[in-house]
């Protein structure tokens, strides 16, 4: 007659496959707890991971300012951050200081003016939209002594803006057939904020 031996553990006796004096499931069941917190902590990893990589496509995109194009609002030498997001989901706005690609992969600033479908023109120093002077709480951008090829009506096509440097006596864009209208798929995104120079950090409007 084979005597089994018996263990009492919380309060049910179970047949002592035992290793120091405790079942083996109690091991078993530990180690797959382990398996689990393990696999747990990779996910919320690869969660974060993926999480900080949208956040910085979307908002986190350096671009240097280059020249004196954008002044006063941007100077040489800026860097700030473009959204993205902005123009993924929605469409660039009049008076929007977007960051658009050029033909060599580099990326330029100016201020949105002319939007799809509308017709722009500079006469005697003062901006048209449909025949209409354009109107804007800071007067300096509603004006450009120097007309370039808007001194002839601009007609937009469905997918175009018409974008001007606030400095525009000193500004290569949307006047000049190096930059001409420029492309819904050319526009980056929205500038938001200036992180450098440290002196010059905030909000960029």
């Amino acid at each position: 007659m084979e005597i089994v031996p018996l263990l009492c553990y919380r309060g049910e006796w179970r047949i002592s496959g035992t290793k120091e004096g405790r079942p083996l499931d109690f091991y078993e069941n530990r180690e797959e707890n382990r398996l689990q917190a393990a696999i747990g902590w990779i996910v919320d990893v690869i969660v974060m991971v993926l999480l900080a990589a949208f956040a910085v496509y979307c908002f986190g995109t350096r671009v240097q300012m280059r020249g004196s194009s954008m002044r006063p609002a941007l100077e040489s030498g800026d860097v700030v951050l473009i959204n993205r997001l902005a123009y993924d989901l929605g469409s660039p706005k009049r008076f929007d200081i977007a960051a658009f690609a050029r033909d060599d992969s580099s990326f330029n600033i100016r201020r949105v003016i002319g939007l799809p479908g509308e017709t722009v023109q500079i006469i005697e120093g003062m901006i048209y939209i449909n025949g209409e002077p354009l109107a804007a709480e800071e007067e300096s951008l509603c004006s450009a002594s120097m007309a370039g090829l808007a001194e002839y009506p601009v007609e937009l096509g469905e997918d175009e803006y018409f974008l001007l440097g606030d400095n525009r006596e000193s500004s290569e864009d949307s006047r000049f057939e190096s930059i001409g209208n420029v492309s819904r798929s050319q526009m980056a995104g929205k500038v938001w904020l200036r992180i450098a120079p440290a002196s010059g950090f905030g909000w960029v409007r």
